[in-house]
């Protein structure tokens, strides 16, 4: 057995994958071990799955071959699924057996979060990973088979309906008013059939984006087709509606799809860490509280930035930047050393409408509109593809069409 200290990693998102990788280049194999465990052997690109949920892009593209890109010398890789962690005892069980550890990362992504909405859990679609994303293009599919068929001459078949206008919404609803009229075409329907319709309780779409930038995202994709409904509260969702508004308002679809929020991986939770609001506070040196040797970085924790008394954006840029100060402290933890506070740096965010538009602040709030902004947002996902597989990543999964 190893007498060096055992560094495990739950979990091979942004925040886990970046991690490992930077892990392996700040430590010697003689100085601990690292072990990693993913319920796949693939890693996925989260920020892409909007596209695989509309099929515009095919699932293959969005993942990636954990070892691949991770140094299987360097670390152990276990394909196995976490079932509880047990931070008293140092110890974490899976399905099909269990780790010890010294050092614990804890990044387990994101599980939906429903606000307590009757029915969201029970009958929305959503997008969390690869399988579901998949199967929401899948079933949006066959409502437009089953239209053509004649199986069913309902129009409201082919009504698409999202719930939540935050980040992943906005891009899915974008994706999808690109794929209708390939799908319309496909199956010889009118496009004038095809309703999509996003719901949103706030006053406004893309909470957090410069009102102008807002206001063109919205007119956009309002020129597109798509009909917004902004501060509207979803009551319920049915198996085929939402129930909104104070009149209790029934909007008939054949896809409902929800993606109004998240929340820590319930596991977390289980495990006796206090959640605010679904996820753990972690410590500025991005620890869990009371616990010395537990990180809880990525989806999994919010992180405080006392400067603007908020906490910062959890998003993938601000997972990869957690994680090389998450691989710094442990490295100073291996030697006694003091923990470095996590500071978020941000470059910047860009969200997608599409192949050849998007909206965009960067660099001093810099704003960027249309094919310059979805070129940026290429040259993002192209750069996060380097960080983790080198210039053969790019080559082999980088979006290299701007417009």
């Amino acid at each position: 057995m190893s007498s060096k200290p055992r560094i495990l990693v739950l979990g091979a998102g942004y925040a886990g994958m970046m991690t490992t990788k930077r892990l392996i280049q700040q430590l010697k194999p003689e100085e601990a071990d690292i072990v990693l465990v993913n319920k796949h052997n693939y890693h996925y690109q989260t920020t892409w799955l909007h596209e695989v949920a509309a099929g515009t892009i095919d699932p293959n593209r969005a993942r990636i071959m954990i070892s691949d890109v991770i140094d299987t010398k360097r670390v152990q890789i276990v394909y196995d699924s976490v079932t509880e962690i047990k931070p008293q005892e140092q110890r974490v069980m899976m399905e099909n057996g269990e780790l010890g550890y010294d050092y614990l990362v804890i990044s387990l992504g994101f599980e939906t979060a429903t606000f307590g909405i009757p029915g969201i859990a029970e009958h929305a679609w959503t997008i969390e990973n690869i399988e579901n994303s998949k199967a929401i293009y899948e079933h949006m599919e066959s409502q437009f088979i089953r239209y053509a068929s004649g199986e069913d001459d309902d129009e409201k078949l082919l009504n698409i309906l999202i719930g939540g206008s935050g980040f992943t919404g906005i891009e899915f609803v974008a994706e999808v008013i690109e794929k209708v009229p390939e799908l319309c075409r496909k199956y010889e329907i009118s496009e004038e059939k095809v309703r999509v319709i996003n719901v949103e309780a706030a006053p406004t779409i893309l909470p957090g984006f410069d009102e102008e930038l807002v206001e063109y995202a919205k007119t956009s994709l309002e020129n597109r087709g798509v009909e917004f409904r902004i501060g509207t509260k979803i009551q319920e969702c049915t198996p085929d509606s939402f129930i909104v508004g104070e009149d209790k308002e029934e909007i008939k679809a054949g896809t409902v799809v929800w993606t109004g929020g998240v929340q820590a991986n319930s596991i977390v939770g289980e495990a006796g860490f206090e959640l605010t609001k679904g996820k753990v506070n972690a410590r500025e040196d991005l620890r869990a509280p009371g616990f010395d040797n537990v990180f809880v970085i990525g989806d999994c924790s919010w992180v405080w930035d006392y400067e603007n008394d908020k906490p910062y954006p959890v998003n993938a840029q601000s997972a990869i930047q957690e994680a090389g100060t998450c691989a710094s402290n442990l490295k100073a933890l291996l030697y006694g050393e003091n923990t470095s506070r996590f500071v978020f740096d941000n470059k910047g965010v860009v969200a997608s409408l599409g192949k050849g538009d998007a909206i965009g602040n960067i660099l001093d709030d810099k704003k960027l509109y249309g094919k310059t902004a979805r070129a940026m947002k290429n040259v993002i996902d192209n750069r996060y593809l380097f960080l983790v597989g080198g210039p053969k990543l790019i080559l082999k999964k980088g979006k290299v069409r701007f417009f």
